[in-house]
């Protein structure tokens, strides 16, 4: 990847960081007359009430530079774009292999509007939850219903399986499960934030890094996506770090989900040159969102409840509980991030020998955390002086 192509990735990632910093002002100014306000009490542990809707920075961060983007492409692309004074300056201004990707990211610019306005749904049905709260079944039909489009519009991992109906329903359900799995890790100040910036830089370098099968060129259309949603969701951060003073709300973790998701079914991880189990980068990078997920989902069900009803049985909950501050928590838990998702790095580069050996160092990761946790468990369970 040359230094041009390289700069305009870093300034598309600074102006999403720059558009969803300056609109988190706007939101937080404004969601308390929207009705979009977390209020304290019960298992939440704000103590005053908290305006939400940030996804509508996250969103802006996103969409804003991506639209700009094409707009920029489209009229760079066209005859006037060549000619006419200050278009003709900046075309002049790019480099060669800039203007040499132009026409590719027009052609594919109907898969970013598809997975934008699969987010803007989902957004939307996010900020409904919550201004009025909406039961989970609800919700979970409306994700299933949008994942299904996605599907039929093409939007599906293959998997090396014959035929088209297991790879279509395991899609479904991995894009259910990352929009429910930052859903749920969104309970801390700067939490699903960070892991959503970790997860993006990871795979946004596994992109860039591994050469797509067949041209051997970088992923620049999914890699540069995830770095403009890892620069919206930094822009954000400054607005949650703790103590926060703006959430980002169902809104926006379900546009963060929904978005890692489709990105991850639109990336080549494997073929030709990669091999087969380099698509397990995905599960390396999002591991700890769906060990939150699963664990969470299992305690509740164990404990009779409703695998969708909010408690503070949390990764990050747990945490707190051993005796860690809630900043200790979301660190330790960006870290454990981090240490799983690098292995993804590796996957398209090491043998199957070395591949069973990432993903052993991942799942053992998540075990050590396990045991942690049922030592902090069975601490709690001990009656005093036992």
């Amino acid at each position: 990847m040359s230094w041009g192509i390289a700069a305009v990735l870093v300034l598309f990632t600074l102006a999403a960081f720059l558009i969803s910093w300056l609109t988190g002002f706007l939101v937080r100014a404004i969601a308390p007359r929207l009705g979009l306000v977390d209020k304290p009490g019960g298992r939440k542990l704000h103590p005053v009430p908290m305006p939400t809707g940030g996804g509508i920075a996250i969103w802006a961060g996103v969409v804003v530079p991506l639209a700009a983007g094409f707009v920029m492409a489209l009229v760079l692309e066209g005859s006037f774009g060549k000619y006419w004074g200050f278009l003709a300056f900046i075309n002049e201004l790019l480099p060669e292999d800039c203007r040499r990707h132009l026409s590719g990211f027009i052609v594919q610019s109907p898969r970013m509007w598809t997975v934008l306005m699969g987010g803007l749904l989902l957004g939307l049905l996010g900020l409904w939850d919550d201004r009025v709260g909406l039961d989970w079944r609800l919700r979970l039909a409306i994700h299933f219903v949008v994942a299904a489009i996605m599907v039929a519009l093409g939007w599906r991992a293959s998997l090396f399986l014959g035929g088209s109906l297991i790879p279509a329903v395991l899609s479904a359900i991995w894009i259910v499960a990352l929009v429910n799995a930052f859903n749920m890790i969104d309970n801390m100040d700067g939490l699903a934030a960070g892991v959503g910036i970790i997860a993006s830089l990871i795979l946004a370098a596994v992109m860039l890094l591994a050469p797509e099968p067949g041209s051997g060129e970088p992923q620049l259309f999914v890699g540069g996506f995830f770095l403009v949603l890892a620069g919206a969701l930094g822009g954000f951060l400054i607005h949650n770090w703790p103590t926060a003073r703006l959430f980002m709300g169902d809104a926006g973790s379900y546009f963060v989900g929904f978005t890692m998701a489709l990105l991850t079914l639109a990336a080549t991880f494997a073929g030709d040159s990669h091999p087969p189990h380099a698509v397990m980068a995905p599960l390396c990078a999002l591991a700890i969102p769906l060990y939150d997920m699963t664990t969470v989902v299992l305690i509740r069900i164990c404990s009779g409840r409703s695998p969708f009803e909010g408690d503070r049985s949390h990764f990050s909950h747990r945490l707190v509980e051993l005796g860690l501050s809630p900043l200790q928590a979301v660190l330790t838990i960006w870290l454990a991030t981090a240490s799983c998702g690098l292995g993804a790095l590796l996957l398209h580069q090491v043998n199957p020998v070395g591949a069973i050996l990432i993903l052993l160092i991942v799942l053992a990761n998540l075990v050590l955390v396990r045991i942690l946790e049922s030592a902090g468990q069975r601490q709690r369970e001990l009656p005093p002086g036992g």
